[in-house]
């Protein structure tokens, strides 16, 4: 008969091990996933990569453009979505809190949270691209800012709220307006953590795809054109890992590779900055 307490010991070692397993599973694809981007992405990493435009089939060339259209498309995604994430988690956690109004706003992030991006990208095709007639850059930065705006949202009210009151309060009891309070002490208790929102939104979106293929969709040439299409990396890895061409299937690689481990140092940032503003 095995007694109460050898019972316990045991359980707590079944699931002590089984969550050592499940962790040693999932480190397992990771690590095999950076080390096959690894050792295919950085044979084929070059000067050129970042200087010259993508090639024809069988020429010769970079991915300067692709990497120009994907800063451009994501900073115009974070530009349009994080100040709206950021004042939308403003009025929840300092106007709207318990209100009907803010549940209401809160229920509908969560659905925009867990919306799928291709959704989206169908959604913005049908709101803009349709409207203006043709594929464009601005598109696809609207349609990233969808996904950005969730991700801001919820972190900025989970900070300010952890903002204490009696800092609120003791600010209004010297006749502080509480525009200012918000703005001088709330904002600049919580920057760590809003900051943190707005990089996770970057890291969110950077890699992301399918919306694009609704949107921005793609430019063999180098654009600076807000209202035409816009290569990028995403469109670019989808096509070049598709094609016959060995040259593309490289760049293909080293696309993988750059965006992948850019979101890597991304969310690494992120919990370093994160962990800083804990320790605080």
């Amino acid at each position: 008969m095995i007694d109460l307490y050898t019972r316990r010991r045991w359980t707590n070692r079944l699931t002590m091990g089984a969550a050592a397993l499940a962790t040693l599973f999932g480190l397992f694809w990771l690590a095999w996933l950076l080390f096959t981007l690894c050792v295919n992405g950085i044979g084929h990493l070059s000067w050129s990569v970042f200087s010259q435009p993508t090639p024809s089939p069988k020429g010769e060339g970079g991915l300067y453009n692709a990497i120009i259209g994907s800063l451009i498309v994501t900073g115009l995604g974070t530009a349009i979505g994080a100040p709206i994430g950021i004042l939308a988690g403003t009025y929840l956690a300092e106007y709207g809190r318990d209100s009907r109004l803010a549940a209401v706003v809160r229920f509908f992030n969560d659905v925009l949270l867990a919306a799928p991006s291709i959704v989206l990208g169908l959604f913005i095709y049908q709101l803009v691209v349709v409207q203006i007639g043709h594929f464009a850059a601005f598109a696809g930065g609207v349609a990233l800012a969808l996904i950005v705006i969730p991700v801001t949202l919820r972190l900025t009210e989970n900070m300010m709220r952890l903002v204490p009151d009696r800092m609120r309060e003791a600010a209004a009891a010297l006749g502080v307006p509480r525009w200012k309070v918000i703005t001088h002490i709330v904002y600049r208790a919580a920057k760590a953590g809003i900051a943190t929102g707005v990089l996770l939104g970057v890291a969110r979106i950077a890699g992301e795809t399918a919306p694009l293929l609704f949107t921005a969709l793609n430019n063999r040439f180098t654009s600076y054109d807000l209202w035409s299409p816009i290569a990028n990396l995403p469109i670019m890895i989808f096509r070049f890992a598709l094609s016959p061409y060995e040259g593309w299937n490289q760049l293909a690689w080293v696309g993988a590779f750059l965006i992948t481990f850019a979101i890597l140092g991304l969310n690494i940032f992120t919990r370093v900055v994160l962990r800083h503003s804990a320790s605080e």
